[in-house]
């Protein structure tokens, strides 16, 4: 059985985060490990955020479990990364190791939240982990982060972003826009050179809850079976748009994509 690693931050309500990203391992056939970043509470009232790093020892430690316990790691990929010098650590482990498959989700807010979780941390991962990916999945708020770009006026624009992070490093860049158009969401793969573009209607739901952890764990369980970029990009796509056509609430602030709705109702 292939093998992945994500690491990243926990949800303690089950949509997203390294709950969601273990879920989508089970759903496409990979057995799913896990380095925690952080814990990450939720007052049930207002739903606002609480975030508690995980010590930088203990990241290592986690770490040292799958490299060089575990034989055979295919694909990697982080999530949220919450202070600069977890970041960084985790730049160094994965320079040391070089994964065959390396996916960058570069999570900037929580879910139902405006403002970055840690505005400084983008420098960081330009510097540490954009250069040693394969992918980066950045939504349009997180491409405008990385690129430098003021706002995204439309397809040319995200292209230009595309164009931008890719000089940073990775071989492969996704914009997931789902909130900028109109009626419609774009899905943007660029392998610097070429752009391949998903373009459909928009799904019309207030449950979105893990949708872009889900992306960016199907992609990882994809390349870690030895598929194509951008087929492991339509897959992930596909099983998202699933998730989402079926996804439902847990309470008045915040409700999952449905992780087995693509085993169950196809793509």
């Amino acid at each position: 059985m292939k093998k992945g690693l994500t690491i990243a931050g926990s949800d303690c309500s089950g949509g997203a985060g390294i709950q969601a990203d273990l879920k989508t391992f089970q759903e496409r056939d990979i057995y799913g490990m896990s380095v925690l970043t952080c814990l990450v509470a939720m007052t049930p009232e207002d739903w606002r955020h609480i975030v508690r790093p995980v010590e930088l020892e203990m990241i290592r430690h986690q770490f040292r479990t799958a490299y060089p316990g575990v034989n055979g790691i295919d694909a990697v990929k982080t999530g949220m990364l919450p202070t600069v010098e977890i970041i960084e650590t985790v730049g160094e482990l994965l320079a040391e190791v070089r994964p065959a498959h390396l996916v960058i989700d570069p999570v900037m807010v929580c879910k139902g939240t405006k403002e970055p979780l840690f505005p400084e941390n983008t420098q960081a991962m330009i510097r540490s982990l954009l250069p040693l990916a394969e992918v980066v999945t950045p939504n349009t708020f997180e491409a405008l982060q990385l690129s430098g770009l003021p706002d995204f006026q439309g397809e040319d624009d995200l292209l230009e972003a595309a164009r931008r992070i890719c000089a940073l490093g990775p071989k492969y860049t996704v914009i997931k826009a789902a909130r900028i158009f109109d009626g419609r969401s774009v899905d943007l793969l660029y392998d610097g050179r070429e752009p391949f573009w998903i373009r459909e209607e928009k799904i019309t739901t207030a449950w979105t809850h893990g949708a872009g952890c889900s992306f960016s764990a199907c992609l990882t369980a994809e390349l870690a079976k030895d598929a194509p970029v951008r087929e492991a990009f339509l897959t992930a796509h596909a099983f998202v748009h699933q998730g989402l056509l079926h996804s439902f609430p847990l309470n008045d602030h915040v409700g999952p994509i449905y992780h087995k709705a693509y085993a169950k109702y196809g793509a």
